[in-house]
């Protein structure tokens, strides 16, 4: 267990909704206070401050009847007592926590032995905070039922001091305590639905669901419609673009027309020659020819071509932030092209997987780039109506960015895969079915140049993704990121 915390991680991970996992055989004192620290990090992050101390005393109560439940496999082991014997169960647990207590050391000892871990996942998702309490062995149906029982008992309680006053049987580490945490959670406005408790591929894993408090949620609805409505005071895309745009759609419209019109613009025809030239189209010889261009990247390659410099266009990239953005993006880009080329040789969403990782940050962007006007009027409109300035400045450090970034895209008119590719790449099991396999390739790519950067790890990845992908390590998922890194290097040098 780290020493000191992880600020940094931690921010990251409750921004971008990347689940945070820490695992502990023992559960010493200062892996609670660690754990401790974690919630409490995560919870500013999503205005949730004084939730701190009812959910913190949840996190513990389930922590420590995982960690009861590893002791008393190691326990039943030792005696020789079948845990699904009724009689020899009972027999158990008369002794069982007297013992166990006077001599916790080796108990310990022996479920570390064997391998018994308790994991603790922290899991920003959308507006909800998910708590994830796992041990990696299975509760039994006589178990489940007894922590089931304690939750219907709950009902009968109307304060935790009405049921601190009655006397209930506390033998069970799914005793008073699970009472107390339905009670906890009833008295922070959440109803027993936000607890549960089951197994799932081979551990039983309790989980509490917290959403957002409804004022912080009005409160970024509110500031999230207003930089929607004030999304015309940025500038609309060139009239060049524009009109490009138009001849692209139509299907009568020839391809020296369409090359003449970029050719009215000196910086997006060296633009396309570059991408066109680039190691993605593979070509023997360097094309300098607009119209051999326009052919080579197709009408599709062109539209989305449009999209990225006509952003970049209005957004700029001056700025030391914008300018890391806008190299996270084309980076991100080429990461996603490669994958969609060679490893799940998907050609028909090369263009979109390329552009949706140039623009999967543009809500970052936003606020990273010279608009003082929107920055001016959203923070007016802050004061206004009296929201905290630590909303809107967590807007600009990059909360919400992808649902900022996806209403600007509308507003744009972007096609709808690029759309999702924006929106969708923090939580890729959100997006429509039909732009999943660009949303996935995206959010790949995105985590492949996040863990390059040492912000995020491998345990955070979604391991549904990396099954999708077939990555089922992180030395294969460190060798993925290498080879890319490489090849990038080689292309930008």
């Amino acid at each position: 267990m780290p020493k000191a915390i992880d600020k940094q991680k931690i921010i990251q991970a409750a921004r971008n909704s990347i689940p945070l996992t820490i695992k502990t055989y023992t559960l010493p004192h200062e892996t609670e206070a660690y754990l401790d620290e974690i919630l409490g990090l995560f919870l500013k992050e999503m205005g949730q401050e004084k939730l701190k101390d009812p959910l913190s005393y949840c996190l513990r109560e389930l922590a420590v009847n995982a960690k009861k439940a590893n002791t008393k496999r190691v326990y039943f082991t030792e005696k020789e007592l079948a845990l699904g014997n009724d009689s020899e169960y009972e027999i158990g647990m008369r002794t069982f926590k007297q013992e166990t207590l006077d001599n916790i050391n080796h108990y310990l000892k022996l479920q570390k032995d064997a391998g018994l871990y308790i994991k603790i996942i922290f899991h920003a998702k959308g507006r909800d905070l998910n708590l994830y309490v796992c041990n990696n062995t299975e509760i039994t149906q006589k178990e489940q039922m007894r922590v089931f029982d304690r939750i219907a008992r709950s009902r009968a309680f109307e304060s935790l001091e009405e049921a601190l006053t009655t006397v209930l049987d506390d033998s069970e580490g799914a005793g008073l305590g699970i009472v107390i945490l339905v009670l906890m959670l009833k008295k922070i406005g959440l109803d027993e639905e936000a607890f549960d408790i089951d197994i799932e591929n081979g551990e039983t894993v309790a989980r509490v669901t917290i959403p957002m408090s409804k004022v912080r949620v009005e409160n970024l609805e509110m500031i999230s419609q207003e930089i929607v409505a004030e999304i015309d005071a940025l500038p609309r895309f060139p009239e060049n673009i524009v009109q490009l745009q138009g001849m692209i759609s139509d299907p009568d419209a020839e391809i020296s027309a369409i090359a003449r019109q970029v050719s009215t613009d000196p910086a997006l025809t060296a633009d396309l020659l570059k991408v066109v030239n680039s190691a993605q189209f593979m070509l023997p010889k360097k094309v300098d020819n607009i119209v051999e261009a326009v052919k080579m990247v197709g009408m599709r390659g062109l539209r989305n071509l449009l999209y990225s410099y006509g952003t970049q266009k209005i957004l700029g990239n001056d700025g030391p932030d914008a300018k890391e953005l806008w190299q996270h993006s084309y980076r991100c880009a080429y990461y996603a092209y490669s994958i969609a080329k060679n490893v799940t040789r998907k050609k028909d969403i090369l263009d979109d997987v390329y552009v949706g990782g140039i623009l999967h940050d543009m809500g970052k962007i936003i606020f990273s780039s010279v608009h003082p006007d929107l920055i001016d009027k959203i923070q007016s409109f802050c004061t206004t109506k009296q929201i905290p300035t630590d909303l809107f400045e967590d807007l600009a450090g990059g909360l919400n960015h992808a649902e900022i970034g996806a209403l600007i895209a509308e507003k744009w008119n972007f096609p709808d895969a690029l759309i999702s590719a924006i929106k969708y790449h923090h939580t890729p099991h959100e997006a429509p079915t039909e732009y999943r396999e660009v949303v996935f390739t995206v959010y790949l790519a995105n985590s492949l140049c996040n863990f390059r950067d040492k912000k995020l790890a491998f345990d955070q990845v979604d391991p549904r993704i990396l099954e999708t992908f077939r990555i089922a390590s992180e030395s294969q998922f460190r060798t993925v990121s290498e080879r890319l890194e490489n090849a990038f290097a080689r292309e930008a040098g």
